[in-house]
């Protein structure tokens, strides 16, 4: 009887995830629409006509983009997000070109093919084990494995080089038909085939089950955790084949060639229809939008635009293509804009709650709860009151006791060498300052992945205006807070007025502030760092380095912030629940944009820190920044979806992280082994300090 009536429930669950399935979505048709639009517009501003070589050299550009976005789409679908695909694409480019002969020229297409989709899968299957056995945040485990796949390509490949076969060139970039069908559009032909037999095997029924609502999903028989793994390898796959394409452009190898592909991969995610969040959407409107994506970049260059401006496009069409597809009545947006037409109305007939008398306390319940939370805590022991805090906050600092022994033992008179200690707390700043910015995010339940050109921005910008000044710095230093504020304040918005996803905001401002950079420098950041500021980053007080006394007063600054004030309280109420907080009386939009403007703020002293500390900028000073940012906060006993944790145990974090990565550097392993180190200890992390349930 049992059997069937789980069959019963799968077959239920099925016939909803074809009834979906089954509905027209006219979205990849207007994709489609746009970007025949487009085509003619290019063809219209060109100054010749189009001719065949122009319409396969744009299909052959944009088949990479094309091909990974597709296997986005399908973690997307899932309810996923996947940040490795672009390192997965480099990974396989470096493998390949530095495993072919010089010598041959006529290297089989298909088994290099099915190499590069295989490691792509094997990838894949990582990724899946983690997301879909051991149920982690995709977003964590993508992350730690873009940063561990990186270090493998550095060491696989440091520098662009290697060889890849002609033949593979010639096939992908060559004609199906000579002179009528390009290769490129066969492949993603056949890739659109392939989605379109998919997604009516049972596979492809229960993958919208599963992005629709994983817990009903599960009810209804429908195998999640297989459906999740199989997502992340299939997803593998289809990187992998965007990896061999980007060789057969190339003929050759660079281990950050997928960097690049990963903005305009969402991009082209959601212009093509699907759904960020999972349950809508298909393959077919991504290989569109990824057209459209291409062809607007051409049409800049046809205008003679700067290049720059290329991260800028991406990230405003991928901010303008997610708030479309949002916009309906019970969008977040048509929310804030009913409640801000009725808070002018209420304040125009004098009922607004912000005009009562101050005699009239009914509104007070917040304060009560929370002073009433506070007495009984007051009235707890010590250890009764901070019981969770130690659990979670103390092993970063057992770990980093451990690993200051192992340092003595392996490198021998640093413990007693005050060298060695003013070294590993100047190094440790950097760390820290990040940790309470990003930390604030996430124990709201967000993510900041705009820092690292927030920091680059910062520094160019301080070494541009201050020009080796120290005059030029009172008003240099100020200006790039205020610039760092609006570009937290813009983040905070999105998440909260335009209810966007905070890795959709996030990861389009990092593209925006890219090329921000790159406009303001014109690719090459000019200026130095002040005397003073340079003193301040190397200079000696009494043998320390005057930077140790800022450290001091911010880890002070950092842990009453975030412990005794309301604004932290407010902060770890909205990480628990944000719709308790809100009914609480927190006004959890206010403290939201809060901390995307503390994390702005932080990462824009990094910024102005490093610039001293080099004595001058650099483009792409901050990519180094953004995992341990994250790695930090979740090593130092921080919970990743938000609501527990505490900054003393960030800093234990910042000063373990720096005290190993003094540890490596001692040792003959190679520099790419940072990047392997950092993933490996936020997933170590987070497997060990996840919460248990279910």
């Amino acid at each position: 009887m049992s059997s069937v009536t789980s069959h019963s429930n799968l077959e239920t669950g099925r016939g909803r995830a074809r009834g979906i399935v089954s509905r027209l979505d006219p979205k990849p048709l207007v994709a489609f629409a746009v970007a025949v639009l487009l085509f003619f517009t290019v063809d219209w501003i060109s100054p010749g006509p189009m001719t065949y070589f122009d319409v396969s050299f744009q299909a052959s550009g944009t088949a990479p983009l094309a091909i990974s976005a597709m296997g986005q789409t399908l973690v997307i679908l899932s309810g996923g997000f996947d940040l490795s695909a672009g390192a997965v694409i480099s990974f396989v480019n470096a493998v390949l070109a530095t495993s072919m002969s010089p010598t041959d020229f006529e290297a089989s297409v298909t088994l290099w093919t099915l190499v590069g989709i295989g490691i792509g899968m094997a990838i894949g299957a990582f990724n899946g084990f983690f997301v879909a056995v051991l149920r982690l945040q995709p977003i964590v485990v993508t992350l730690s494995t873009m940063f561990i796949v990186q270090g493998l390509t550095l060491l696989v490949m440091d520098q662009p080089g290697g060889f890849i076969a002609p033949s593979i060139g010639n096939f992908y970039m060559g004609d199906a038909i000579p002179q009528f069908l390009p290769m490129s559009v066969v492949v993603m032909g056949f890739a659109a085939l392939f989605w379109s037999w998919l997604k009516r095997t049972s596979y492809g029924l229960g993958l919208y089950a599963v992005g629709s609502d994983a817990d009903a999903a599960e009810a209804s028989g429908i195998p999640v955790i297989l459906i999740r793994f199989a997502t992340y390898v299939i997803a593998g796959g289809f990187y992998g084949l965007a990896g061999v394409f980007v060789g057969a452009q190339t003929g050759s190898g660079d281990p950050l060639v997928g960097n690049a592909l990963l903005l305009p991969m969402f991009a082209a995610v959601v212009i093509g229809g699907t759904r960020l969040g999972g349950g809508a959407g298909g393959l077919i409107g991504t290989i569109f939008g990824a057209f459209i994506l291409m062809i607007v970049v051409n049409i800049l260059l046809a205008l003679n635009i700067s290049a720059y401006y290329s991260t800028i496009a991406e990230g405003g069409v991928l901010i303008a293509a997610v708030l479309l597809g949002s916009i309906s009545r019970r969008s977040v947006l048509a929310t804030q804009i009913r409640q801000i037409r009725d808070g002018f109305d209420a304040r125009r007939r004098g009922l607004h709650v912000g005009q009562r008398d101050k005699a009239d306390r009914r509104f007070a319940f917040a304060d009560r709860l929370v002073g009433s939370a506070a007495g009984e805590a007051t009235r707890a022991g010590f250890l009764e009151r901070h019981r969770g805090t130690l659990r979670h906050a103390l092993p970063a600092w057992v770990c980093l006791m451990l690993v200051l022994i192992a340092t003595q033992f392996v490198l021998g008179n640093t413990l007693a060498n005050w060298t060695f200690w003013n070294s590993l707390l100047v190094l440790s700043t950097f760390l820290v300052i990040l940790a309470l910015g990003q930390g604030a995010v996430i124990l709201t339940g967000g993510l900041d992945l705009s820092l690292p050109w927030t920091i680059a921005l910062s520094g160019i910008m301080v070494a541009g205006l201050a020009g080796g000044s120290d005059a030029a710095l009172l008003w240099a230093v100020p200006l790039v807070f205020a610039i760092a504020a609006l570009i937290g304040v813009m983040n905070g918005l999105g998440v909260v007025a335009l209810g966007l996803s905070p890795i959709v905001v996030t990861l389009a401002a990092n593209g925006i502030l890219q090329g921000a950079a790159l406009l303001y420098s014109d690719g090459t950041p000019s200026g130095f760092a002040p005397p003073l500021l340079r003193w301040l980053m190397t200079g000696r007080i009494l043998g320390a380095t005057p930077v140790l006394v800022l450290l001091v007063l911010f880890v002070v600054a950092g842990t009453l912030l975030l412990s005794k004030t309301t604004f932290g309280r407010r902060v770890y109420a909205i990480g628990n629940s944000l719709a308790a907080a809100r009914l609480s009386g927190v006004r959890t939009g206010r403290v939201t944009i809060g901390v995307y403007v503390l994390s702005s703020l932080c990462a824009a002293l990094l910024g102005i820190l490093l610039t001293g500390f080099s004595g001058q900028a650099s483009l792409g000073m901050g990519d180094d920044y953004l995992l341990p940012s994250i790695a930090v906060v979740v090593v130092g006993g921080a919970l990743i979806t938000g609501g527990r944790g505490h900054f003393l145990g960030m800093v234990g974090g910042a000063l373990l992280l720096t005290a190993l990565q003094t540890l490596l550097a001692g040792t003959t392993l190679p520099f790419a082994f940072r990047s392997i180190f950092f993933g490996g200890v936020v997933l170590a992390a987070v497997i060990a300090l996840r919460e248990r349930r279910s």
